[in-house]
C-alpha cells in the first residue's frame, strides 16, 4: 500500500507519478489535427432536471434530442420534453437501467444518434461507457476515455494533482478492497477518516468514521451504496480534515489543449457530503488563494490533456492552505451558478467543444472571464429535516414554484400530480438566484422560496430559509460544518398548508362519509305526537293586534303598561336549538303552531325565526341590509332583537336604524356577561351596563332586552340589574333572556320580574330546562294569584308539554338527553353559552372523549380569559369555542398559547377577531397576545368539488376540486374498500416493541432473525432510498419476535418491519 502526504512519497509512489507525467506530455506533444464536425441528433444517458438542462441547450443550438427512460420513469417529465424517447433496462432494477451500457448504445445506434451526454451521476464518470460510445461511432460529450478514467481514479488523480505540485490529503494509493485495509490505514494515521466511492461522488459512498467501533459498519456501508450508484463498490481512504471550506473550480478545455478556469464555487454548505447550498463566488476569499486554485486547476487539467467541462475540487482549511480532493470529470450539479456570474453556458460550451470548435473561436479566452455578481443555488430536495432529513415520497399535490427578476429554476419533476419515486435523488427543484453581492442574492432566493407551495411531500424549503437568515452565512464565512454546527437551523416554522387540509378532509367526507359518529344508538320514536284540540274560527286577539293598530311606538307603551308578567315562548325556537341540535322540522312546528295561536294569544310573542348576521359585512351596503329587514317584515316577523356579541355600539345602531326603518319593533339587546353582583368583578360592572343602556335608548330601541345567552343571571345578579335599568327608564319595557343550564332560571327570571321585568323568555316544559329556556309552566304556576300572574291556562300548558314531549322522541338520536343527563352549575365559571354547551357535550361524545368534557369546559375559561374575557354570543362564543378545541387537540395550556402565539396557526375565527373583524372588544383586544398571532388578511379560499375517481391499487380515490379557479385533487383512503384489500401492516407508534421504517424504502440486508437475542442500538436492517442506504438500529434490547421483512422487501413509511419483546 502506498501512503501519500503532501511531498513525501515512496519509491514506488515516484514511479507512477513519473510514468503519469510522462504519459500525460507524450499526450501533448503530438500535433493535432481536428476538424468542425456538426452534431445533428444527441442523447441524454440521464434523467430529470440535468436530461432537460442538455435538451433545452440542445434546443437552442438546432440540435435533435433523444430521451432514455427507465421503466418506472414513464411518467417523468424529461421524456416528454426530449424530440424522441425511449425505454431502456427493461425488467431491470431503476437504478441499473440507466447503468446499463448495451441497452443505450444499442437505442443511440438504433435512433441516429451523433453524441451522448451523461449528464451527472450514473454513468458520468466511468470510462467503459465512454469507451463504449467511441467504440460504437458515438461521441462522448466530456473528456477522452483515458481520461475518465484517470480523473475518476482517486488514486491515479490524486497522483496526477501530486507530480503538477498540487498539495494533497494523506490517503492510499488505490482503492481498498477488504476491511482490514482500512484498518491498516486507521492505524498509521489515526481517526477521523473518511471513505470515498473510486468511481463516483455526489456523496454516495461517502462515510466518515471517528471511532474504531464504527469502521466495520460504515465501510460496509459506503461500498453497498457505491456499489448501488455506481456500478461499482471499490473505496479510497483519505485522512478527513476537519471543518474546512469545500472550494472547487470549474474549468472548460478544448481538443486543441486550450484550458480556461471560470472561477470557483464555494460548496460548504453540506449534509451528510451532499451540498445543499452553492456559492459562486466563494466569499472572502483571499485573491492570492484564489489564484493558486485556478491556477493549479488550469495546470492540472493541462497536464492530462483535459477536454471539455469539470470541476476541480479543493479543500481549504483554517489556517488556508488548500488540499486537491478529485477532479469531477462532468458538468457538476452546481454549474448554474458559474453560468450566472460570468454569463457562460456551459452545456452550449460542452456541446460546441465537442463538434471540435475551439475555446477561442467561442470567444472564450482567460482575459475576457469576467466575475459579475454573486449567485447562490439552493436543492430544493423531497427531505424532511425534522427528521434527519429522511427522503419522503408521495405525489405533489400541490406544487406553485417562486419566480421572479433574478431567479432561475432547473427542474423536472416539480408538478402538480407528479409522483416522487424512493429509487432515485431527492432533488426536486434547482433554484438560482443572482444579485449584485450575497446580500442580495440571499434577498432574492428568501423571497423566491417563501413563494413556493409544495404539499403531498415534504421539502428542506423550511431549512433552507433558516440557512438564508442565518448570520454566519450572510456573512460568508461557513465551512463545512456549519449544518452540524448551527442547530438553530432545525427551529422549522410549521407550514400551515389550511386549503390542502381542508380539502382532504372534503375528500374524506366525501369517498367515506361524515366521520363524526352518533354517540348513541337511540332511535326514533314510533309514536306520532297527538294534536290537542284547536277551537273553529280565527284566534282570539293578542298584542300583534295592539302592533297593527298603534305601531311600534304605542305596542311599547301598551307592553309597558300591561298588568301582570308577559312571556315569550322560544320552543319554535331557542329550546329546540339548544335541546335537539336545531334539527325539529318545519312539518312539526306547523302542526301545533294553530292550538299555540288559540291557546296562548296573551303571550308577548313566539320566538319562530333567528337571524344572526354579520353587520360589519353589510355596512358597505346598508340599503341591501334594509330591504332584507322589510322581507322579513312583510313575511311575519314583528319584533327585532338587535344585539352584538361584543356589545360594539357601532354593530349595534346600524342594526337598529335598518330594523326601524323596515317598520319593526327595535328590541335592543345587552348581551350579558360576568357578575354584577360580585365587587370582585369589575369588567362587566352595573355601570357598565348602564352607561350601554344609556346609548341604546338614546337610539330610540322600543324595548331593553338583556341577553344572557349563558345563564349567568343569578337571582341577586338578576334583580340588581334590572331594578337599576328600571329606576333609569321607567317608561321602556325591559325583557329578559336567559338559559337554564345551572337549574336556577326560573329563580333568576321571577326575580327578575319583582324588581320590574315586564317580559321574561321560558320554553314548555317538556322542552324546557338543562341549557334550554326556564319551564313555562313553573313561572305560570308560581304567578298565578299575584301581581305578576301571567293570565295563561295551566292546563293548556300541559296539553301543549304533551305534544312536544312526544314530538321529542322523534328526534332522539340528537336530543342532549343521549349523552347530558342535567345540567350543571359549573356554567358560572366557564360561561359557555347553553346551545354551545349542548353542542360541545355532544362533539366530545361524539369523539369518544366524553369523560374528558371537564378539560373541555376547563379550556373554554382558559381561552375566554386569553381573549381577553369576552361576552360569549355567537359568533363571540364560538371564537371561544374554536380556540378551546384547538387547545385541547394541541395539548395546549394557557401559558403555552401565550408562550407560543407568533408559531402557531390559530383557528380563522381567532385570527379574524384579533383582526377586528366583528368589532372592538370592550377593554380592547388582549395584549401582548393579540400582537404575537400572526394576522393574516384576505385570505378566503373558493373551493367547488368536481368529481370521484375510481378505486386504484392502494385502495385510494383521487378526489377533483376546483381551488381559486385552479384544478385540485387529493388522494383519499376508501376506508370500506379497504377492508377487503391486503396492505402491509403498520408499526403502532404506542407498542414499544413494533419497529417502523423511518422512511419509504427499499429493504438492502436484514441483519437478524428471529429468536435472536438483539441488544440496544444493535442495527436491525439497512433500507436504501433516493440511493442512500439508512441502518435501523433496535431502540431496546430483547428477542426477535417476528420479521415482516425480507431483503428487496418495498416499504412506505411507518411500515411494520419486526417485532421485539423484552
Amino acid at each position: 500500500m502506498l501512503l501519500q502526504v503532501g511531498g513525501k512519497r515512496s519509491a514506488l509512489g515516484l514511479l507512477a507519478i513519473r510514468r503519469v507525467w510522462s504519459m500525460s506530455r507524450s499526450a501533448h506533444t503530438t500535433p493535432q489535427t481536428l476538424e468542425y464536425k456538426p452534431i445533428k441528433k444527441v442523447m441524454v444517458a440521464n434523467r430529470g432536471e440535468i436530461a432537460i438542462r442538455v435538451f433545452r441547450a440542445c434546443t437552442e443550438l438546432g440540435i435533435r434530442t433523444v430521451a432514455v427512460y427507465s421503466e418506472q420513469d414513464t411518467g417523468q417529465m424529461h421524456r416528454q420534453k426530449a424530440d424522441e424517447a425511449y425505454l431502456i433496462g427493461k425488467g431491470l432494477p431503476p437504478v441499473a437501467a440507466y447503468l446499463h451500457i448495451p441497452d443505450i448504445i444499442k437505442v443511440a445506434k438504433e435512433n441516429g444518434v451523433d453524441a451522448i451526454h451523461p449528464g451527472y451521476g450514473f454513468l458520468s464518470e466511468r470510462a467503459d461507457f465512454a469507451q463504449a460510445c467511441m467504440d460504437a461511432g458515438v461521441r462522448f460529450i466530456g473528456p477522452t476515455p483515458d481520461v475518465v478514467r484517470k480523473m475518476g481514479d482517486k488514486v491515479e488523480a490524486r497522483a496526477i494533482a501530486f507530480s503538477a505540485g498540487v498539495p494533497v490529503v494523506p490517503g492510499t494509493d488505490g482503492p481498498i478492497s477488504s476491511l482490514q485495509q482500512a484498518q491498516e490505514f486507521s492505524n498509521s494515521y489515526g481517526f477521523p477518516i473518511i471513505f470515498k466511492a473510486a468511481y463516483g461522488g455526489g456523496g454516495r459512498g461517502m462515510r466518515v468514521v471517528r471511532e474504531y467501533e464504527e469502521l466495520e459498519e460504515n465501510f460496509q456501508r459506503a461500498y453497498s451504496e457505491a456499489l448501488t450508484a455506481f456500478g461499482n463498490g471499490a473505496l479510497f481512504v483519505e485522512k478527513f480534515i476537519e471543518k474546512p471550506r469545500h472550494i472547487e473550480v470549474q474549468i472548460l478545455g478544448d481538443k486543441y489543449g486550450n484550458v480556461i478556469h471560470l472561477y470557483e464555487r464555494d460548496c460548504s454548505i453540506q449534509r451528510r457530503h451532499q451540498k445543499v447550498v452553492e456559492i459562486a463566488p466563494a466569499a472572502h476569499l483571499d485573491p492570492h488563494l484564489r489564484d493558486r486554485l485556478t491556477a493549479d486547476s488550469v495546470n492540472l487539467a493541462r497536464q492530462v490533456g483535459y477536454e471539455n467541462a469539470g470541476t476541480v475540487e479543493f479543500l481549504v482549511d483554517k489556517h488556508g492552505k488548500h488540499y486537491f480532493i478529485e477532479v469531477n470529470s462532468r458538468l457538476q450539479v452546481e454549474h448554474t451558478v458559474t453560468e450566472e456570474i460570468t454569463d457562460v453556458d456551459l452545456v452550449h460550451a460542452q456541446l460546441r467543444v465537442c463538434e471540435g470548435r475551439s475555446l477561442p473561436e467561442l470567444g472564450l479566452k482567460q482575459d475576457k472571464i469576467r466575475i459579475n455578481g454573486y449567485a447562490i443555488q439552493c436543492r430544493v430536495t423531497t427531505e424532511d429535516p425534522a427528521r434527519g432529513f429522511q427522503p419522503d415520497t408521495g405525489r405533489l399535490e400541490v406544487f406553485r414554484s417562486g419566480e421572479g427578476m433574478g431567479i432561475r429554476l432547473d427542474s423536472a419533476s416539480a408538478f402538480q400530480g407528479a409522483v416522487i419515486s424512493p429509487h432515485y435523488d431527492s432533488l426536486l427543484v434547482k433554484v438560482i438566484a443572482s444579485g449584485k453581492d450575497l446580500p442580495a442574492a440571499s434577498a432574492k432566493m428568501s423571497r423566491a422560496l417563501a413563494e413556493f407551495r409544495v404539499r403531498g411531500v415534504k421539502t428542506n424549503i423550511p431549512f433552507l430559509q433558516n440557512v438564508l437568515s442565518n448570520n454566519q452565512f450572510l456573512n460568508g464565512t461557513v465551512d463545512t460544518q456549519f449544518i452540524d454546527e448551527n442547530p438553530d437551523l432545525f427551529n422549522l416554522k410549521p407550514v400551515q398548508n389550511r386549503a390542502q387540509k381542508l380539502l382532504h378532509y372534503l375528500g374524506h367526507v366525501m369517498v367515506n362519509g361524515p366521520t363524526t359518529p352518533i354517540p348513541v344508538k337511540a332511535k326514533p320514536s314510533p309514536i306520532d305526537p297527538v294534536i290537542p284540540p284547536v277551537p273553529l274560527g280565527e284566534p282570539p286577539v293578542g298584542f300583534r293586534d295592539v302592533l297593527l293598530r298603534e305601531g311600534p311606538d304605542g305596542f311599547a307603551k301598551a307592553v309597558r303598561a300591561h298588568q301582570g308578567l308577559l312571556l315569550m315562548d322560544t320552543t319554535f325556537r331557542d329550546a329546540h336549538q339548544s335541546l335537539l341540535a336545531t334539527r325539529v322540522r318545519t312539518h312539526d312546528l306547523k302542526r301545533i303552531a294553530p292550538f299555540v295561536a288559540h291557546s296562548f294569544s296573551n303571550l308577548f310573542s313566539v320566538e319562530n325565526w333567528g337571524g344572526l348576521f354579520d353587520i360589519s359585512l353589510l355596512i358597505a351596503s346598508f340599503p341591501v341590509f334594509v330591504r332584507f329587514c322589510e322581507v322579513a317584515k312583510e313575511n311575519g316577523m314583528d319584533i327585532f332583537r338587535v344585539f352584538d356579541s361584543l356589545n360594539y355600539l357601532p354593530n349595534m345602531l346600524l342594526g337598529m336604524e335598518a330594523a326601524g326603518a323596515a317598520g319593526g319593533v327595535v328590541e335592543a339587546a345587552i348581551s350579558y356577561t360576568g357578575d354584577v353582583s360580585d365587587p370582585t368583578r369589575q369588567k362587566y360592572s352595573l355601570d357598565y351596563y348602564l352607561k350601554l343602556a344609556d346609548e341604546l335608548v338614546k337610539a330610540g330601541t322600543h324595548i331593553l332586552c338583556i341577553k344572557d345567552m349563558a345563564g349567568l343571571l343569578k337571582p341577586d345578579s338578576g334583580h340588581l340589574l334590572v331594578s337599576a335599568l328600571r329606576d333609569r327608564f321607567p317608561d321602556v319595557p325591559i325583557h329578559v333572556h336567559t338559559h337554564d343550564t345551572a337549574g336556577a332560571g326560573v329563580a333568576a327570571m321571577l326575580a327578575c320580574a319583582e324588581a320590574g321585568a315586564d317580559i321574561v323568555d321560558v320554553a314548555v316544559d317538556s322542552m324546557a330546562g338543562m341549557t334550554s329556556q326556564p319551564s313555562m309552566g313553573a313561572i305560570v304556576a308560581c304567578t298565578k294569584g299575584t301581581k305578576l300572574n301571567t293570565g295563561i291556562s295551566l292546563e293548556k300548558v300541559f296539553d301543549y308539554s304533551e305534544y312536544w314531549e312526544v314530538t321529542r322522541g322523534l328526534y332522539a338520536p340528537f336530543d342532549c338527553t343521549a349523552t347530558m343527563k342535567s345540567g350543571n352549575a359549573d356554567v358560572y365559571e366557564n360561561e359557555i353559552p347553553g346551545g354551545q354547551y349542548t353542542n360541545l357535550h355532544f362533539q366530545a361524545h361524539s369523539m369518544g372523549l366524553g369523560n374528558k368534557f371537564k378539560e373541555v369546559k376547563k379550556a373554554y375559561a382558559e381561552a375566554n380569559k386569553l381573549l381577553g374575557d369576552l361576552i360569549k354570543v355567537t359568533p363571540s362564543s364560538k371564537i371561544v369555542g374554536d380556540l378551546a378545541q384547538f387547545m385541547v387537540q394541541n395539548s395546549l395550556t394557557r401559558a403555552e398559547v401565550e408562550e407560543r402565539a407568533d408559531e402557531l396557526s390559530f383557528p380563522l375565527s381567532v385570527v379574524e377577531f384579533l383582526q377586528g373583524h366583528i368589532g372592538i372588544p370592550h377593554g380592547g383586544f388582549p395584549e401582548p397576545f393579540r400582537s404575537k398571532v400572526e394576522l393574516e388578511r384576505g385570505k378566503t379560499l373558493h373551493i367547488k368539488a368536481l368529481a370521484l375517481g375510481d378505486l386504484n391499487k392502494a385502495g385510494q380515490r383521487e378526489v377533483f376540486f376546483e381551488l381559486n379557479g385552479q384544478l385540485r385533487s387529493v388522494l383519499v383512503k376508501d376506508t370500506m374498500a379497504m377492508k377487503e384489500m391486503h396492505f402491509h401492516p403498520k408499526a403502532l407508534k404506542d407498542v414499544r416493541g413494533q419497529i417502523g421504517a423511518p422512511m419509504p424504502g427499499k429493504v438492502v440486508e436484514v441483519k437478524v432473525k428471529q429468536g435472536q437475542q438483539v441488544e440496544k442500538g444493535q442495527p436491525l436492517c439497512v433500507l436504501s432510498a433516493m440511493k442512500m442506504e439508512t441502518v435501523v438500529n433496535s431502540p431496546l434490547s430483547g428477542t426477535v419476535a417476528k420479521i415482516y421483512v425480507t431483503a428487496d422487501s418495498t416499504l412506505e413509511g411507518d411500515d411494520l418491519i419486526l417485532e421485539i419483546t423484552e
